[in-house]
């Protein structure tokens, strides 16, 4: 493969860019927070203004991709398009914009290529864990992925997409500033049900990953950072209680409190609370004693399989 391409990740909070060149190498890495799945959990439509919003980071993203010589883009979209009445309109503006039309994932895709980004980024030797068991937990905006597999393999053994997320649980719960009791009850209430769902003991794995910006996020507050510092969040194994304690803190803070902390992006501190309810709840059920950190996710995934279609 002799010219760039380009990795573009469209989930409900947050719309991700990968530029990739002929040797893997990462030329571009780009982030921007549109809340594209704001609303749909209750209209079941993305909004004109969350359509606005995403559509000019994708101008953004052109603007990138037309600069590196891109030849090759994966347009990958997951749980706002997934649930969104008028998605055809958001497919017909990225079309528009970027040439290529998105492919909206089924759950169990976007749970195969987060855990291929992630396993295959950190390396896992399978000699570190008993058996190679490795679970990856990818909290997003509406859904969140679980995924078991073998350490040292890029294809998951099996995994499971819960109808939860931080945009979405907080849209449907957590009202109050900051939540009140009786709707982090039911909150936790709505994890555990999913959870309970789950068709695979989560208990099973003896290596825990997290990735994605809401587990990276907190991983960031319990390292007491005084920046986001991706670098210094890559590859930390953090103790699960502390993981747990901290997000009990974070719910219990107003949206102000939590825009006052340094490592926090302004677009995640109204849902951080609802994805670390999220986190501590899989934590919980896992068993585990300690959380490895990825900040590599499906992003890194979607660039590779770019790659081996080559």
């Amino acid at each position: 493969m002799s010219t760039p391409t380009a990795a573009i990740d469209c989930g409900t909070n947050t719309i991700k860019l990968l530029v990739t060149g002929p040797s893997g190498e990462a030329l571009a890495r780009e982030a921007r927070m549109v809340r594209l799945g704001e609303g749909v959990d209750s209209t079941g439509r993305l909004s004109p203004a969350a359509l606005q919003r995403t559509f000019a980071a994708i101008d953004e993203y052109a603007v990138l991709v037309r600069r590196y010589g891109v030849d090759r883009i994966r347009f990958c979209a997951t749980s706002a398009t997934r649930d969104a009445d008028n998605a055809e309109e958001f497919a017909a503006g990225v079309a528009t914009r970027l040439g290529v039309r998105p492919e909206v994932l089924a759950g169990e895709e976007e749970a195969a290529l987060a855990f291929a980004g992630a396993v295959e980024h950190l390396g896992i030797d399978p000699d570190r864990a008993p058996e190679g068991d490795v679970l990856v937990v990818d909290i997003g905006g509406g859904s969140t992925e679980v995924i078991v597999g073998t350490a040292g393999r890029s294809i998951p053994r099996a995994a499971y997409s819960m109808d939860i997320g931080s945009v979405r649980l907080h849209e449907r719960h957590l009202r109050l500033d900051p939540p009140g009791r009786n709707e982090i009850e039911a909150a936790v209430a709505d994890i555990e049900q999913a959870l309970d769902d789950c068709p695979f003991d989560l208990a099973g794995a003896s290596t825990v990953i997290g990735v994605a910006g809401t587990i990276t996020t907190v991983a960031a507050g319990v390292l007491g950072l005084a920046s986001y510092d991706r670098e210094a969040i890559d590859r930390q194994v953090l103790v699960a209680a502390e993981v747990r304690e901290h997000a009990r803190r974070l719910v219990a803070m107003t949206v102000a409190e939590r825009r006052g902390l340094p490592w926090m992006h302004p677009g995640r501190a109204d849902v951080i609370g609802a994805g670390a309810l999220i986190l501590s709840g899989v934590l919980a059920r896992s068993e585990a004693s300690s959380l490895l950190v990825s900040e590599c996710d499906i992003l890194d995934g979607i660039a590779a399989s770019l790659f081996d279609e080559a």
